[in-house]
């Protein structure tokens, strides 16, 4: 089976060709540069994006896979939650070719499609999908717009234990970035700065942390950081303490993205966890979450940082 899948939920317009059980071609087309002057996304220029976008995308895809329209079984894409203007581009688009080619159309769920970015690859390689080697686990889908506990108690059956109850880590990383003065998209950003700086330099706010729940909460970590450069006005004007601020506050955000994961999973006794969406490419909650969950015996699956984004 062939099918062409298109991605449309937000900045990134992207078609997908999947057939002989492997990923054939997956294109993605990045909004960032015409966003950054904004400061964010602005729903309706992504959706007139898209629509200049979605047919050279489309035809890349296809191209790239070797594949005709003559030899599509259906046609997918992400039907939300996203920006509704946006959705409705890459959905009208799909459903019009899937009823051209009289074929089915799928509707997908943008947090299922997270969900099982992790089984995309086997071993680290691109190629075979991992449906046959799934197993029960835990799930973190961690996003700009989107931070969500998930159990996968079998294929296609999740419960889902908890979820933000205000912003969502990427946007966390991305309204802090804003407050230390680094351009759009600032999370990336966050991350590369941290490297170079002391985690341990400022002490902010794990919110949740010993919550025995599974929600997690953000906005206060993002007010801390607002009033800590208030009374340090000029702080993150020097180099190396706005590394250190960018280590510091993103310490916090993997401490309890970290945490939670695991720790709903030995409660609920899943000896494997998997992560997806944005926030997954962070090189330090990678890095982090690789150790603990070795340490504490626990299998890790990791959607590689390509099938992390919206695609």
């Amino acid at each position: 089976m062939r099918l062409l899948a298109l991605e449309t939920s937000c900045d990134e317009t992207s078609a997908a060709v999947v057939g002989e059980d492997r990923v054939l071609s997956n294109v993605v087309a990045s909004q960032v540069a015409l966003h950054a002057e904004y400061g964010g996304v602005v729903p309706e220029l992504a959706a007139r994006e898209h629509l200049a976008r979605l047919p050279a995308v489309v035809q890349e895809a296809l191209d790239r896979s070797g594949t005709q329209p003559a030899d599509l079984q259906a046609v997918a894409s992400t039907l939300g939650p996203g920006l509704p203007q946006a959705l409705l581009v890459g959905a009208r688009a799909a459903q019009s070719m899937a009823y051209a080619l009289n074929l089915p159309y799928l509707g997908i769920h943008h947090h299922e499609a997270h969900l099982y970015s992790p089984w995309i690859e086997i071993d680290g390689r691109t190629g075979e999908v991992g449906a046959a080697g799934f197993e029960p686990n835990v799930s973190l889908i961690v996003s700009g717009g989107h931070t969500i506990l998930v159990h996968l108690i079998s294929e296609l059956h999740h419960r889902v234990l908890g979820a933000t109850l205000d912003d969502a880590a990427g946007e966390c990383f991305d309204k802090v970035a804003k407050l230390l003065g680094l351009p759009y998209p600032g999370g990336p950003l966050v991350d590369r700065l941290a490297r170079e700086g002391h985690a341990g330099a400022f002490d902010f706010p794990r919110p949740l942390l010993r919550d025995p729940g599974d929600e997690f909460s953000f906005s206060g970590l993002k007010t801390s950081v607002r009033y800590f450069l208030e009374k340090r006005p000029g702080l993150a004007d020097d180099p190396q303490a706005l590394r250190d601020l960018c280590a510091s506050v993103q310490a916090a955000i993997v401490d309890v993205l970290v945490s939670k994961l695991l720790g709903a999973a030995r409660r609920l006794g899943v000896g494997c966890v998997t992560a997806s969406g944005g926030v997954t490419c962070n090189s330090s909650f990678r890095e982090r979450l690789t150790r603990e969950a070795a340490a504490q015996g626990l299998r890790l699956r990791l959607a590689s940082p390509a099938y992390c984004t919206d695609n």
